[in-house]
């Protein structure tokens, strides 16, 4: 299981450490945040306290509220469950039974300026990348026309050459060679570098390329949602190809599943402007627009008549 330090996220977005500072390694697993309610009162039957604990004006308006014994048993409901951290929000002031509660557990207890609401969004993104199962697949990924395309096939195809005429023809480089692919949800994938291959292209008989000092910063992006997945295949000059076929093939990654298209490679053919129309043709199926369905009909109109 994928995990984060506590650590990571005080740096990540500046947090003021009040207490607990010596157990800023410990781990957080879970992908949302949580603000507590009902554990306050002890119902704990479903709740997460795995996660980072979330208190904002609400809650700690309602703790200021207890006298001391009250607020020392609320307070150890959800204490004695040890989550990974309790972060305030909103500068929050007269924190001190916290801090000795927190101090006394070694559980540490973080401040934040943002507004809940806010801050918790951030979170949860940052977490939801941070955490996501993830793997590594050979390709290129780019965004082009805002669409983001993860780009397969075999070795020496013409994978990276492809992508450094659409990168010229104004499109944006997310990853090449290795592509990490994270799956966000149960329709998501994102895909982006593995660090060492940021911003660089390889192609054959060249070496490498710093796309972003070739091109400037735009023909580069960190990650992009896969939206399409297109295959370089070798010509197969008796291979059936039925551009009419309405049903959408897919490729599986992760149990999220990606529409997939294969594009056969051969001499003239303008590859980078396949790939383009590709993605224009992708964009339309989400507006409800089908080329083929249309055209079928039109056909059905005109035998009609």
């Amino acid at each position: 299981m994928k995990a984060i330090s506590v650590e990571k996220i005080v740096q990540q977005f500046n947090l003021e450490v009040l207490a607990g500072g010596e157990s800023l390694k410990r781990k957080i697993t879970m992908n949302k945040v949580h603000r507590p309610g009902l554990e306050f009162i002890g119902f704990f039957d479903f709740s997460p306290t795995e996660r980072v604990q979330v208190l904002g004006q609400t809650e700690i308006t309602y703790l200021k509220q207890l006298d001391v014994d009250e607020r020392k048993l609320r307070i150890g409901n959800i204490v004695n469950y040890h989550p990974p951290c309790f972060i305030v929000t909103r500068d929050q002031q007269e924190l001190t039974y916290l801090e000795q509660y927190c101090s006394e557990e070694n559980i540490p207890l973080l401040r934040t300026k943002e507004h809940t609401n806010d801050f918790i969004a951030r979170v949860d993104a940052y977490l939801a990348k941070s955490l996501a199962r993830e793997i590594a697949v050979p390709g290129v990924c780019l965004n082009v026309f805002g669409i983001g395309i993860l780009l397969r096939g075999e070795s020496g195809i013409g994978k990276s050459e492809t992508a450094y005429t659409l990168i010229g023809r104004g499109h944006r480089l997310v990853a090449d060679d290795i592509v990490v692919l994270r799956k966000l949800s149960h329709r998501t994938i994102l895909g982006t570098h593995n660090e060492m291959n940021k911003e660089f292209l390889a192609l054959r008989s060249v070496g490498l390329l710093n796309i972003v000092r070739v091109y400037g910063s735009k023909s580069f992006q960190d990650e992009t949602r896969i939206a399409l997945d297109i295959e370089l295949t070798k010509w197969e000059k008796d291979e059936l190809n039925n551009e009419l076929e309405l049903r959408t093939k897919y490729t599986n990654y992760m149990g999220v599943e990606i529409p997939h298209i294969k594009i056969q490679l051969q001499p003239g053919r303008d590859v980078a402007g396949l790939i383009e129309a590709a993605a224009n043709s992708w964009y339309l199926k989400q507006q409800g627009y089908s080329a083929a369905e249309d055209f079928i009909n039109r056909t059905e109109n005109y035998t009609d008549k």
